[in-house]
């Protein structure tokens, strides 16, 4: 039921309002999109657009990183949160995915417009800073250069050749120029900001650029030297480039703290998270409390960012056991497709989880890792599995020995659609 009193302050929340203005009212979307931001006291949607856009809190930005600290003589824990302001708006500078693929930025999840969050709980408040600190300096490279994290691996090799890849290269990134499409590599090695040696030669050798810049770079300022390259037969303005990186202001590292610090996990909330979706986006996952219900336990300590489950229920050790011989067996028969032995990998490595969980390490420990090896060949159910009547069989009782023994959640229910899969594909006739 739509809310009448929704008042959006960001364009995010104009346009789910507008999704739900054109379901209620059945009015095209860009219509929606005005009325929801009039509701939010703009003319129309273009002017909330280039008003929220060219605002100062469109150019303000959050870091938050979340630690606990057990290795000290008393727990502590806190969270960090640095603000920076932007030149531009950030998706401006970048798009979502390509800061995913950003060393340093791949750590945090973008909240909302105004803040990144990393899910991750920090070991120790020095470490959260160092997180902070090396994914603003990514940040500030490419909102100087303009240049994009780059999927291309081989372009870092001239000619595309491993056996030309730069000598003494350590901490290396890719990186292109979306204008040109020209690939630039910076390399960040514990060397001298000095092009000598093998490193002169390669450049020379295969007509590349390669100049140390006077900016302390974005892995480990003032212990790694960056260095810029890039094939020098394109005409590519490098030194364009090079001017842009060595104008950079120093970059921020944790020795120079000037973000807030604060004790325990309250979840820091950004000025442009408004919604409840905003709010609920805000919180690190690694600081959510994760606890058994009646059908699933948490497999990953409290401050893991990963939600990983398994039933609430413990099968016999003995069938286990048999769980592994049942799967190992279908996996050597040459009677069923190959596309099951990823469905039955997949499996097995759950398994094993669930196995490791499930029992104490005193336990545990009295065993081999018997959902991985060789089985014999002579096993029975390596006999059984010579034909596609046996695999499927052989499936069978493994889904009838699973259901029995845990109880009916998601975690089960995604392991046995993937031996119906399997059930499904072996059937078919190869």
């Amino acid at each position: 039921m739509l809310n009448q009193n929704i008042q959006p302050s960001t364009i995010g929340g104009i346009k789910r309002l507008a999704k739900q203005l054109k379901k209620a009212n059945g009015v095209p979307h860009h219509q929606a999109l005005d009325v929801a931001a009039q509701k939010a006291s703009f003319e129309n949607f273009a002017h909330a657009r280039n008003q929220l856009q060219n605002s100062n809190l469109s150019k303000q930005l959050f870091f938050t990183v979340y630690w606990s600290d057990r290795k000290s003589d008393q727990y502590k824990a806190g969270r960090e949160v640095l603000e920076i302001e932007l030149s531009t708006p950030l998706l401006d500078i970048a798009s979502k995915s390509e800061f995913k693929k950003s060393n340093g930025l791949s750590w945090f999840r973008l909240a909302s417009l105004d803040h990144f969050v990393s899910d991750q709980v920090s070991y120790s408040q020095e470490d959260a800073r160092k997180k902070i600190c090396k994914a603003v300096r990514a940040l500030r490279f490419i909102e100087a250069t303009g240049l994009k994290p780059s999927s291309d691996s081989k372009a870092a090799y001239p000619n595309r050749d491993y056996n030309n890849k730069l000598p003494q290269t350590d901490h290396a990134t890719d990186w292109y120029d979306p204008k040109t499409g020209q690939f630039i590599l910076i390399d960040e090695p514990y060397l001298d900001p000095v092009v000598d040696g093998d490193r002169a030669a390669w450049a020379k050798k295969h007509n590349w650029h390669l100049q140390a810049s006077k900016w302390q770079g974005m892995y480990y300022p003032e212990e790694t030297t960056m260095f810029v390259a890039t094939n020098a037969s394109t005409g590519y303005d490098f030194e364009g480039l090079m001017a842009k990186i060595d104008g950079l202001p120093y970059p921020v590292t944790a020795e120079d703290w000037s973000g807030l610090s604060s004790k325990g996990h309250d979840t820091f909330f950004s000025p442009l998270a408004v919604t409840a979706q905003d709010k609920k986006r805000a919180v690190a996952k690694g600081t959510i409390y994760r606890v058994s219900s009646s059908k699933t336990v948490p497999m990953r300590s409290w401050d893991s960012p990963y939600n990983e489950r398994r039933p609430n229920a413990v099968m016999s050790i003995e069938d286990h056991q048999l769980a592994a011989r049942l799967i190992k067996a279908v996996e050597q028969s040459s009677a069923k497709p190959w596309a099951v032995n990823t469905r039955l990998l997949s499996i097995k490595s759950n398994l094993e989880d669930w196995f490791f969980s499930e029992y104490s390490r005193s336990i545990t420990d009295k065993f081999d890792l018997f959902y991985y090896g060789d089985i014999d060949m002579d096993d029975p159910l390596v006999l059984k599995a010579d034909s596609s009547k046996g695999v499927i069989t052989l499936l069978q009782e493994l889904k009838d020995m699973l259901l029995a023994s845990y109880v009916d959640c998601a975690p089960l229910r995604s392991m046995i659609r993937k031996i119906d899969t399997s059930i499904k594909l072996s059937s078919k006739p190869l």
